[in-house]
């Protein structure tokens, strides 16, 4: 009896998802790196495996199973928990699949309702293992809590199972979008974009961390500016930042910025919240020198500042 139309077109579908994920299986794979339950991780360059920083709670004895058993002792090039992101070295003759594509252009076409799976290695005797779904969120970029920044905001309605965190999202042609994790949502699934990861292990390989600038200060948003004032030096912004706290021997203590300042500009930016300051930032090295207007006392200074590298798990502009 031939196929109905309904069924060959779902038969069809099926066969694509199954093509997708063994695409991609090659580089998909299993990271002992911490008690009890292993995690996934993707072969992104040769002899580079990229994981969660949440689920490598190893610094040392870490190992990485590949698709046809084989096991490798790892090392841990870099960790960067503001992108919750652990890069792993390991060598190895088949480290690399010419074949499997990280998707860093084309992401910017993914629609809310676009068909996705997760695909984690994180049991090796079971194989590659997978969720199917949608893309329920799609947006713009964004920063983490703990001051990372997002190329895109990618959040999949698909199942994420215990050890699929560091495992890969794919399209329906096997194309990896980005890597899983539930370490930066209170536990919900995000994929991590290819660019993002991109950029990370760049920093993380050659570093051994990524390195981001601040300015030491805790900040009020959108405070309101006097009329008056606006008129007298010509405002362009009908708010500001004020500073609520500055930290000992951070850039901007250096520079001599003081609680109760009023940040006006940065870097020759208008701006008014953290978001506008993280902007400015995000464009700019440690030791980069920029300058900022403030309010201080009914007068408007002009101050430079170098920039310093955040310290660890600081979470202030």
């Amino acid at each position: 009896m031939a196929e109905s139309g309904a069924n060959s077109s779902l038969n069809a579908l099926s066969q694509q998802l199954a093509a997708a994920v063994e695409t991609a299986g090659p580089v998909i794979v299993s990271v002992d790196a911490r008690p009890r339950v292993r995690t996934s991780g993707v072969i992104w360059r040769e002899g580079v495996v990229v994981s969660t920083n949440h689920t490598v709670r190893r610094d040392e004895d870490i190992t990485v199973t590949l698709r046809d058993g084989r096991e490798f002792p790892a090392t841990l090039a870099g960790r960067d928990p503001a992108t919750d992101i652990a890069v792993l070295r390991f060598e190895s003759e088949e480290a690399a699949a010419a074949d499997v594509v990280y998707e860093t252009g084309g992401v910017g076409a993914l629609r809310v309702g676009h068909l996705v799976l997760a695909a984690g290695r994180a049991h090796p005797s079971r194989g590659v293992t997978a969720s199917f779904g949608i893309l329920s969120v799609v947006g713009g970029e964004w920063r983490t809590w703990r001051g990372g920044e997002i190329d895109r905001l990618i959040r999949p309605d698909v199942s994420i199972f215990i050890g699929f965190s560091g495992g890969a999202l794919l399209d329906t042609e096997g194309r990896i979008i980005g890597i899983n994790t539930t370490g930066l949502a209170r536990g919900a699934g995000l994929t991590i974009p290819a660019a993002t990861v991109n950029r990370v292990v760049d920093g993380l390989l050659q570093n051994g961390r990524v390195t981001r600038p601040y300015l030491g200060v805790g900040m009020q948003h959108r405070v309101p500016l006097p009329e008056k004032l606006r008129e007298k030096f010509n405002l362009p912004q009908a708010s500001g930042l004020m500073l609520l706290s500055v930290e000992a021997d951070a850039p901007a203590d250096k520079a001599g910025l003081m609680i109760g300042d009023i940040l006006l500009t940065l870097g020759g930016k208008v701006v008014a919240d953290s978001d506008d300051v993280q902007a400015v930032l995000r464009g700019k090295e440690v030791g980069a020198v920029v300058g900022a207007g403030i309010l201080r006392g009914g007068e408007v200074k002009e101050v430079e500042i170098t920039l310093g590298e955040r310290p660890a798990r600081k979470r202030r502009a």
